[in-house]
């Protein structure tokens, strides 16, 4: 078995190969070439953690599958990804990266659903401000030219950190502390909802026209970032998964949007017309897919010896 640790990692996937990994995974769970179960998802709050996901994934004839554990702890969130023969079974890799190929992945996919709706924006407005929201202002510019990010917390000092390190990351862009989420939507037409929220952050009257928004925290019963009335109103409403986004996502709080909603992987594969000028928006709820793909674009980053 190869362990594989976090330096390691975090050196062996480029951005942009993350970018294409997650097109290419949607594209093949949308086609059905895989086999990825729900999720499945512990609580911990009674051993004084939060909560653990469990997924995996298979694409068919492949020579191995990926099993992924990512959660929250006592004492920090964690994480890791094992690649396990299809044949024998046994584990071919172990990545420890405490969760950090989780939220490379996450970042990366809706960095790519951006690009694919032809997305233009200088300024991006990011909900959250842990690791995520820094890795989505890294990721996001990796496909935009960034000139501005607006950038709000709930808690005012760590917002004001996160909005520092961003700005040692992303050194020509001007990152600005909002004051709420309706101060973020009124500065920036492409948001990023990555929180825990169990209550709305944003409204439709929020919302300016012609807005996106990837709402990347809701991955279990009760969360919700987004008003409903804003997925009923949406132009457009992209999904990773139609089952996981009505059980997980925001879909679940907008049940009567799951006929027309449309998983990104079939948008990516056969793009369809949309009301440009409207409001659209992609649900997240994160694919057992999607770390199998950034799972193999490590090992072979690794194995070619590709580094950032």
């Amino acid at each position: 078995m190869n362990v594989v640790g976090p330096d390691a990692i975090r050196r062996s996937v480029t951005r942009a190969a993350a970018i294409a990994a997650m097109r290419e995974a949607v594209i093949a769970y949308s086609k059905g070439e895989l086999d990825t179960p729900m999720p499945m998802h512990l609580d911990l709050s009674s051993g004084g953690g939060g909560e653990v996901h469990i997924k995996s994934s298979y694409r068919r004839g492949a020579k191995r599958f990926a099993l992924k554990t990512a959660g929250t702890y006592a004492r920090r969130p964690y994480g890791s990804i094992v690649l396990v023969s299809a044949e024998t079974g046994e584990t071919v890799a172990y990545f420890d990266d405490g969760g950090w190929l989780t939220d490379l992945r996450t970042a990366a996919v809706a960095a790519m659903v951006a690009r694919e709706l032809g997305r233009s924006d200088s300024s991006l407005g990011i909900l959250g401000s842990g690791v995520q929201a820094r890795l989505q202002a890294e990721l996001h510019a990796e496909v935009l030219r960034l000139e501005r990010i607006f950038v709000w917390g709930r808690n005012a000092e760590r917002a004001a950190a996160c909005a520092r390190e961003i700005g040692v990351l992303l050194p020509g862009v001007r990152i600005v502390v909002a004051d709420s989420p309706a101060d973020v939507a009124a500065s920036a037409r492409l948001i990023v909802t990555a929180t825990a929220a169990r209550a709305p952050l944003l409204r439709l009257a929020d919302l300016q026209p012609g807005t996106h928004v990837s709402a990347v925290g809701s991955d279990t019963p009760g969360k919700q970032e987004l008003d409903a009335e804003i997925l009923r109103r949406a132009s457009l409403v992209l999904v990773d998964s139609k089952a996981q986004c009505e059980r997980l996502g925001e879909l679940q709080h907008a049940p009567s949007e799951r006929g027309r909603a449309v998983e990104i992987g079939a948008f990516c594969a056969a793009p369809i017309a949309f009301d440009r000028g409207g409001i659209t928006v992609a649900d997240f709820t994160g694919l057992g897919a999607e770390d199998l793909f950034i799972a193999e674009a490590c090992a072979a980053g690794l194995d070619s010896g590709d580094s950032r």
